[in-house]
């Protein structure tokens, strides 16, 4: 399996792990029901990744990517912004910080992912210890 593919599983694991426990409100996670990413559907999360991943291979530090889910057949309006916030190196390793600002339905949510790769590799989401 890839390195790319197995970052977009992992993503799309977290993405399943916060969607089961957006359904259980057991937990008094209902606070959580309307934030963005309970709106999204799978082509939402994988045409926000591909932003994500063009916006690691493309953009500078400062710069951003606007992200709408136009097309993926999801009657919710969902948008995005991608920033790379800071890059680092440390001899052939490259991390990059992204600040990302999910928006639907009048509400927002902030993640901030750190994306590493090897010399000429393929990014992996960084977990966060």
């Amino acid at each position: 399996m890839s390195m790319r593919t197995r970052a977009f599983r992992q993503l799309t694991a977290a993405g399943l792990l916060l969607g089961a426990a957006i359904g259980a409100q057991a937990a008094n996670l209902g606070f959580l029901n309307d934030t963005p990413i309970s709106y999204m559907k799978q082509r939402d999360v994988d045409s926000v990744r591909q932003a994500v991943f063009t916006t690691l291979d493309q953009k500078q530090d400062g710069e951003t990517t606007t992200w709408v889910n136009e097309g993926t057949r999801n009657s919710v309006k969902i948008d995005a912004t991608i920033q790379v916030v800071k890059t680092s190196k440390e001899g052939a390793r490259t991390c990059r910080d992204l600040g990302i600002v999910l928006n639907a339905k009048g509400q927002s949510m902030n993640l901030h992912p750190q994306f590493c790769k090897q010399g000429s590799g393929t990014w992996q989401l960084q977990k966060k210890h």
